[in-house]
């Protein structure tokens, strides 16, 4: 039996290039997601789940996700999260500029939010290892550096926590001028809200 299917790709939000599924055949249609991560609001402002002015009657969605779990009841949302860092980043980089912050990001994509807003906010570029992952994605490069010498990291090495307690950052920077560093540690992770009780 042949039936035609138009599959539709939708952006999930979760890392650059991850895609929702929306299958549409004449037996219905299903979305089918992994991880995601949309902004209320932003599902309305996707036209290819929409037909005129509703949402597209879905018969099935099919959730492979990490965090389709209850003890992830409540995950904050994107935007609380970047303020409660940026209220941290600035108020310790704000007390010299040998006062720098190590963003210990254990994933190579999906922080790039987090980077575009630190650097736009606060002014100061986001150090990473190399600037080749970040070919395909050219908003996020006048916000990230190779130069050590910026009070943001996210640099990382196979040891990275090791490097840390060792009071360096991974790229090996203990000091500036002279001076040594004041670093402090910040973990971004959605899994820590599912090891916490309300």
């Amino acid at each position: 039996q042949k039936e035609d299917i138009e599959v539709t790709l939708l952006p999930a939000g979760h890392c650059p290039g991850s895609v929702m599924f929306l299958f549409e055949g004449e037996n219905g249609t299903v979305l089918y997601t992994g991880d995601f991560r949309l902004a209320k609001g932003e599902a309305a402002r996707m036209e290819l789940l929409h037909s005129g002015t509703r949402v597209k009657d879905i018969q099935s969605v099919y959730l492979d996700t990490t965090f389709c779990d209850p003890k992830f009841y409540h995950i904050p949302s994107r935007e609380e999260c970047l303020n409660g860092i940026l209220e941290l980043v600035r108020s310790w980089t704000s007390l010299t500029r040998y006062h720098v912050v190590w963003l210990n990001c254990k994933a190579a994509y999906g922080y790039e939010y987090l980077f575009i807003n630190l650097s736009e906010e606060l002014g100061i570029k986001v150090h990473v290892n190399k600037l080749g992952m970040f070919r395909n994605m050219p908003e996020i490069l006048y916000h990230v550096t190779t130069d050590r010498r910026t009070q943001i990291h996210a640099c990382r090495h196979p040891r990275d926590d090791e490097c840390f307690r060792g009071n360096r950052l991974p790229c090996g920077m203990t000091c500036q001028n002279g001076t040594p560093l004041h670093i402090i540690s910040i973990k971004p992770s959605t899994m820590w809200f599912g090891e916490r009780i309300k």
